[in-house]
């Protein structure tokens, strides 16, 4: 297969990665009257037989197994288990409760947060335009914080969780779908015990809130799983960059139907929160396209 054919495929895998992402608004407005915890159980519990089944056709069990034997990497899964039930559940609540503006900004500030972590953590140096790039989200953030009166706590949750998530996965030696499917065994029996809960008081939506509901909740293992295995498929065949420059379009899409589709509030404090966010992020990927191209 020859290396434009594989460059051809990978960009699709990523564009339908990262529009269906983008576009899962959707799907958490249509079971919105949900509680956002129970949300957070039925993905939990839906995504772990759709990863099981994915691990089966990949083959990975194997390579699992032999990953697993180590018992530091059973302490890191059981902290990103806890980080990305965070990244969950705040993703959900502000998907269902009129904040996907916020969420919207919190990925747009993650690739610089990850910046700001490789500096903390791995004593990584910032050129020049990194660190403008990084005052700029800091002052996007801070303008937001001065004009609502509070920190977009939405925003940051979402982008340290991911960002540390990210952070810790480089450490591991296990690949992302495998330790997904481990981080999501770690979740279940209390996602499970809270689902049986819920059925015992009588207050469960799963069965007991229509057959639309009771679908919808079923499906919440294919909207966690289905973009993951296209977002394999387009790393495994496309450059760093090119992946960095396609995952703003998941943002972009929820900032758009924030706005256009939700009726959600944009300000002039919004607008120059973004406007500072953007700036940083075109900084950012341009420094970063320049080092990846220029020769030695």
């Amino acid at each position: 297969m020859s290396t434009e054919h594989l460059q051809r495929t990978g960009i699709l895998y990523a564009l339908a990665a990262f529009t269906f992402w983008g576009l899962t608004p959707f799907y958490f407005k249509a079971v919105a009257q949900v509680p956002p915890l129970e949300l957070l159980a039925h993905r939990v519990l839906w995504s772990l037989p759709l990863l099981a089944l994915l691990i089966t056709l990949g083959r990975q069990w194997g390579a699992m197994r032999r990953a697993l034997a180590s018992r530091r990497l059973w302490a890191l899964l059981f902290f990103t288990a806890a980080l990305v039930t965070c990244n969950w559940f705040v993703f959900i609540y502000a998907m269902v409760s009129g904040r996907i503006l916020q969420a919207s900004l919190g990925y747009y500030v993650n690739p610089l947060v990850n910046v700001l972590l490789g500096l903390i953590f791995l004593q990584e140096r910032l050129r020049p335009w990194q660190v403008v790039a990084v005052l700029l989200a800091a002052a996007g953030t801070l303008n937001l914080a001065l004009a609502q009166g509070q920190l977009p706590w939405i925003s940051l949750s979402l982008a340290f969780s991911f960002g540390t998530y990210g952070l810790l996965r480089k450490t591991m030696r296990i690949e992302s779908l495998n330790g997904l499917f481990v981080e999501t065994c770690l979740m279940t029996p209390a996602a499970l015990a809270y689902v049986f809960w819920l059925a015992s008081q009588g207050a469960g939506a799963f069965g007991a809130g229509g057959a639309q509901i009771t679908l919808l909740l079923a499906l919440a293992g294919m909207v966690t799983a289905l973009p993951l295995v296209w977002f394999t498929s387009a790393a495994r065949r496309l450059p760093y960059t090119t992946i960095g420059l396609l995952q703003y379009l998941a943002p972009s899409i929820q900032f758009v139907l924030a706005i256009f589709v939700y009726d959600e509030t944009f300000t002039r404090a919004h607008l120059i929160t973004f406007g500072c966010i953007w700036a940083g992020l075109a900084l950012y990927m341009a420094d970063l396209y320049r080092g990846r191209t220029a020769g030695p």
